[in-house]
C-alpha cells in the first residue's frame, strides 16, 4: 500500500511513521517538503506519488493564537483539507483526516457521539469542523476525532508539566475541563488499523478513561517521580477555568464515545494512565540516551 503522509514532522506524524505497517510504502512529507496550504503543491505531490491512501496529520494546533490568526488557522485546518480531498478524488486515493474534540462545545455534560451536532467555541474548533466537512467531500474518506494528544515528540501538556514541576515550587492546573488524554502512539496504531480495514465516515479514537487537566497533571507527577524522571513532588493546585483565562474558549466536557471504533478494532483502547506510563518510560530512556 502506497501512502502519502502529511504533517510527518509533528508528534502524530512521527508516531504514525514509527507505527507504520510493514507493507506500507510511506512517503512522509513535513511542512517544508509540502505546504498543504498551497493547492497547486498538494495536487502536484499527489500526482507525482499517486498514493492509494493520503493520511493528513498536519494541522494548525495553536488554539489560542488562532483567535488572532483565523485566516492562517482556516488555511491549514479547512482549505488545505479541501485541497487534499480534491487531490484524493482526482487521483483515486482515500483520505484519512485527523480532527478534534474541540468541534463540540462541551455543554451537554455527557459522552459525545459521532452524530452529535458540533458547536465549536473557538476559531480552532470551527476551522477543524470545517475541515471535517471538506474531508467528507472525498469518497470513502475517514475522519478520526481525538483529544488531548501527547507523545515523546513535539510540544505537549505532559512535557510542559514535567518542565514546570522541575522548575517551580507549585503548579496550578485547571480542574473543571474534562476529557481524555491520548497517547500519540496508540492513536497512530488505531489510525493504521482503521485505514487498513477501509473504515469510512467519522470515528472517535482516544485512550480509555476520563480525566480533568488537574487529574492528568497529578498522574504525570506520580508516574514521573516513581520512575525517577522527576526527583521531587511539588503541590499541584486545582483551579477553575475562570482563574486561568485564555483567548480561546475550551469545552468543559468533551469525552468522546468510542464504541464504534472499538467495535471496528475488536478491542477497547488501553486506559490513558497506562499509556502515560509507557510514554514516560520511553521519554526517560531517550533522556538517558
Amino acid at each position: 500500500m502506497k501512502v502519502l503522509l502529511t504533517g510527518a514532522g509533528g508528534q502524530l506524524g512521527r508516531a504514525l511513521m514509527q507505527a507504520r505497517p510493514t507493507d506500507a510504502d510511506v512517503i512522509a512529507l513535513d511542512r517544508v517538503a509540502l505546504d498543504i496550504g498551497d493547492r497547486a503543491a498538494v495536487l502536484a505531490a499527489v500526482a507525482a506519488h499517486r498514493p492509494e491512501l493520503i493520511v493528513n496529520a498536519a494541522a494548525y494546533t495553536a488554539v489560542d493564537r488562532a483567535e488572532q490568526e483565523p485566516e492562517a488557522a482556516a488555511q491549514i485546518n479547512h482549505h488545505a483539507v479541501q485541497y487534499l480531498a480534491d487531490a484524493a478524488m482526482t487521483y483515486d486515493a482515500r483520505l484519512v483526516h485527523v480532527s478534534t474534540d474541540f468541534v463540540f462545545d462541551g455543554m451537554q455534560g455527557q459522552l459525545y457521539y459521532i452524530d452529535d451536532t458540533p458547536r465549536p467555541l473557538s476559531v480552532y474548533g470551527a476551522t477543524k469542523w470545517a475541515g471535517e466537512q471538506a474531508a467528507l467531500s472525498a469518497p470513502n474518506s475517514l475522519i478520526v476525532r481525538t483529544s488531548w494528544v501527547y507523545g515523546v515528540d513535539g510540544a505537549n501538556f505532559v512535557k510542559t508539566m514535567l518542565r514546570l514541576m522541575a522548575a517551580r515550587d507549585e503548579v496550578r492546573v485547571v480542574a473543571d475541563q474534562i476529557g481524555t488524554p491520548t497517547h500519540a502512539a496508540s492513536l497512530a496504531r488505531a489510525i493504521w488499523a482503521l485505514a487498513g480495514q477501509g473504515a469510512a465516515g467519522i470515528v472517535h479514537v482516544t485512550d480509555a478513561g476520563v480525566a480533568s487537566w488537574y487529574d492528568f497533571a497529578q498522574a504525570i507527577q506520580d508516574e514521573a517521580v516513581a520512575i525517577g524522571l522527576l526527583d521531587r513532588v511539588v503541590p499541584i493546585v486545582p483551579i477553575a477555568t475562570e482563574d486561568y483565562p485564555t483567548p480561546a474558549k475550551r469545552p468543559a466536557f468533551s469525552v468522546l464515545d468510542k464504541s464504534a471504533s472499538w467495535a471496528l478494532l475488536g478491542v477497547p483502547a488501553a486506559h490513558w494512565r497506562a499509556e502515560l506510563g509507557l510514554m514516560l518510560h520511553q521519554l526517560k530512556d531517550m533522556t538517558r540516551g
